[in-house]
């Protein structure tokens, strides 16, 4: 399995943002207010991924993975591996979505009443979605184990 690129992410956050500027330019009118509750369950994914993270680095540093129930499981870590993609390409893709719109609603603060009660939401997802792709490379290079040196067997 390769690794997520972040240079992949940062394309396809930078396309979805244009993507949803262009939208919310064009139909802003027509959408609804955007709450702050939205970007909850962004910060709360971006934490787990963190804690996971470093419950997976510790375990690696101190030679804890295996099959005994006092280690954790390979394959536990290869899931986590997986949340961790699927946290950084979801965050990846809704902190674009959330970025095009923040770039209709902040020059439009003071002139938009709409605009001023969307900006805490938008700004909030927008920051959590970039916070959650970053917690989820972060849990995925966790989640790496590195090569054998030269001579050492693969167990």
């Amino acid at each position: 399995m390769q690794r997520t690129s972040t240079a992949m992410l940062i394309a396809v956050g930078g396309f979805i943002a244009a993507v949803s500027a262009i939208l919310t330019w064009r139909f802003y009118g027509s959408m609804s207010t955007i709450p702050v509750a939205i970007s909850i369950s962004l910060w709360v994914m971006a934490v787990i991924c963190v804690f996971a993270g470093f419950k997976v680095r510790g375990r690696m540093e101190e030679g804890l993975i295996g099959q005994d129930r006092s280690q954790m499981n390979p394959l536990t870590i290869a899931q986590l591996m997986l949340v961790g993609r699927a946290g950084a390409w979801t965050g990846a893709i809704v902190g674009g979505i959330y970025v095009g719109i923040s770039s209709y609603v902040i020059p439009r603060v003071g002139d938009l009443i709409a605009a001023s009660e969307d900006l805490p939401g938008a700004l909030a997802s927008a920051l959590g979605g970039i916070a959650l792709a970053v917690a989820g490379l972060y849990l995925e290079r966790s989640c790496e184990v590195p090569p054998p040196q030269s001579g050492e067997s693969i167990s």
